[in-house]
């Protein structure tokens, strides 16, 4: 398995992946990614940007995020708690997912693990993620990876999510 930058041509493959999580979401109620969000359009903004990002098992791609080392402006305001590090530099991870046949392989750790690493390369100190109130199985996914509830955030639409932060030793 190898990670690598998102290129255009992988776009079909991501989509098909995260069209996966949308159904997922809505079998599930779960109103997160109901509203056409993200899309094409979103991917190609964060491959202009390099902060795209699939995972690669037999030249097939079964896993995506996007993962980058900058200030989130939905993460300036929390309430009902605070974030664990403040006034340091950060990284974000958004849209993690995998192909929803292999779940359950930690395929996700592997994505988190190598944000992991790129943040100690850089001497990053906290990466910040955060889910819907309703995804259960990420927010265990995160609590199992030692990522710990900080309070609640805001979208740039307005929708709360949980946030999370995680301190690398």
């Amino acid at each position: 398995m190898k990670i690598e930058h998102t290129r255009y041509e992988d776009i079909d493959d991501i989509m098909r992946i995260i069209n996966q999580a949308k159904s997922y979401f809505k079998n599930h109620h779960i109103n997160q990614w109901q509203d056409g969000y993200p899309n094409e359009e979103s991917i190609q903004k964060d491959i202009n940007q390099n902060k795209s990002y699939v995972l690669i098992n037999n030249d097939r791609i079964i896993g995506t995020m996007y993962f980058a080392i900058e200030d989130d402006p939905s993460y300036s305001y929390i309430e009902n708690g605070h974030w664990i590090t403040s006034h340091q530099p950060y990284a974000v991870i958004h849209r993690i997912v995998v192909d929803e046949k292999l779940k359950g392989q930690n395929l996700a750790y592997e994505l988190v693990q190598y944000a992991v690493n790129q943040c100690k390369n850089k001497h990053i100190q906290s990466i910040r993620i955060d889910t819907h109130q309703d995804n259960l199985s990420m927010q265990a996914f995160l609590k199992k990876h030692d990522f710990k509830p900080c309070g609640t955030i805001y979208l740039e639409n307005g929708d709360p999510r949980i946030a999370f932060e995680k301190i690398l030793a």
